[in-house]
């Protein structure tokens, strides 16, 4: 694997996270707090590894642009997700730090007052994470104009 392969490995992490948060929303919700625990330490070591990929990506490569001028329907909506990705994308590492933290330390009552709002936003990221890279690189592809 390259690094011009990283995108491909950043979407599949993304999907893992998702996988990951949703079966710890299901094990919480049935009460398996162990399973619960390390579903979620999983899911942020996963993001972590997404976030050494990502990064190291973008040192080498400049942004992959949408071809906005070919899909200008479809630009909007991938702008309108790419911008509250990125902003909620900035805010998940602080706020899983801190649920998990809370969580190991069993502080509950604050650690769920955390969790109902790093749950939606962290699984947002992951969701529009995946969503962004199919935008991009299956759905939207550049088009290259012969002369």
């Amino acid at each position: 694997m390259s690094i011009a392969d990283l995108p491909h490995l950043n979407a599949s992490l993304n999907l893992v996270a998702t996988i990951l948060l949703l079966t710890g929303i299901v094990l919480i919700k049935r009460k398996k707090e162990t399973a619960h625990k390390w579903t979620m330490i999983s899911c942020f070591a996963v993001s972590c590894v997404f976030l050494v990929s990502y990064v190291t990506h973008k040192l080498n490569f400049a942004n992959t642009p949408f071809p906005r001028e070919t899909y200008p329907t479809a630009a909007i909506f991938y702008y309108i997700i790419l911008i509250t990705h990125v902003i909620l994308a900035a805010l998940v590492p602080f706020l899983a730090i801190t649920t998990i933290v809370l969580g190991l330390r069993d502080k509950r009552t604050t650690h769920k007052k955390f969790a109902k709002i790093t749950f939606p936003v962290w699984l947002y990221v992951s969701i529009t994470g995946v969503l962004v890279y199919l935008m991009i690189y299956w759905w939207f592809p550049a088009v290259e104009v012969a002369t």
